[in-house]
């Protein structure tokens, strides 16, 4: 009631002081409305190195992602330091709106098809309601479509693996990102009685940007569960991302052989220091469907 009180008021005056009256109300509205201001390109694509990143793919875009990684570079010459070998993930993400995106995917390693959504809660601004973060919720489903051992009574279920993250992400400047990645990872099926079905990690990548089309990236994720019958070790991974366009090439060293969500966040069964490093990429490309 105040504020259009007093705009009513410089109205008023403006059939004695016109110009003056109308400079006065231009003036007010300018302050009530400031200019909001998003983050852009908080990271390059829609994953950091492994794990993923708050960015989806545009609505109506379509992602075709080619995934590889070698083996160990500590096999040697013989294995030509891990390229003799391969592990690879073939992967479509859909923008279905501005905060929805949609996926589906298959990667060699346990014949794993994979299947995700993913929802913009948040975006990062400043003008007149600042939010100093992007926040994105992840829900994806894994089918492990390996053949049961003759004999054996595992049911489908059995196959099934869940994972649950929130992506919270802030751009600090143009060059600098950060992102802090709570993840719970649920698994039916578990090689043995005392190893944990469910898994809560924290994971923490970063992008640095010395260029239009090129960033490093780092990636670390903890484990607060471990299984008792095998030996597994916290994923780390460090990378170059090259931005041509209309694709995006993202080159990395990782101690994580599986590139699905499950696999590199409790099942990593490299060494980094001992030298179980398995070079890889991403290669992306982007269709407009619409």
């Amino acid at each position: 009631m105040c504020r259009i009180f007093t705009i009513a008021m410089i109205a008023l005056s403006g059939f004695m002081t016109p110009s003056l009256a109308a400079q006065e109300l231009m003036d007010m509205l300018d302050d009530q409305e400031e200019e909001t201001t998003y983050a852009v390109n908080t990271f390059f694509t829609t994953r950091v190195i492994n794990g993923q990143s708050v960015e989806n793919p545009y609505p109506g875009d379509l992602l075709f992602i080619v995934s590889h990684h070698f083996g160990r570079l500590n096999q040697g010459a013989y294995e030509l330091w891990g390229l003799d070998q391969a592990t690879i993930r073939l992967g479509f993400e859909y923008g279905v709106s501005e905060r929805l995106a949609l996926s589906v995917g298959r990667s060699s390693y346990e014949k794993t098809f994979d299947g995700f959504v993913k929802y913009k809660l948040l975006r990062q601004k400043s003008g007149a309601r600042n939010a100093p973060v992007s926040v994105s919720l992840f829900s994806g489903a894994y089918l492990k479509s390996l053949r049961w051992p003759e004999g054996s009574d595992f049911e489908f279920k059995h196959r099934m693996s869940y994972v649950h993250q929130l992506l919270i992400a802030r751009q600090f400047s143009r060059q600098v990102s950060l992102q802090l990645t709570p993840a719970w990872v649920h698994r039916n099926l578990v090689p043995a009685v005392d190893d944990p079905n469910d898994f809560f990690v924290l994971g923490l990548g970063g992008r640095w940007r010395f260029s239009d089309w090129a960033g490093i990236s780092l990636e670390y994720f903890h484990r607060f569960h471990e299984p008792e019958s095998y030996e597994t070790h916290n994923s780390f991974s460090i990378g170059v991302d090259l931005d041509t366009g209309g694709h995006v090439f993202q080159l990395h060293f990782t101690n994580s052989q599986p590139m699905f969500e499950p696999g590199f966040l409790t099942d990593t069964r490299g060494d980094f220091l001992d030298g179980d490093i398995y070079f890889g990429f991403h290669i992306k490309r982007t269709f407009s469907l619409r």
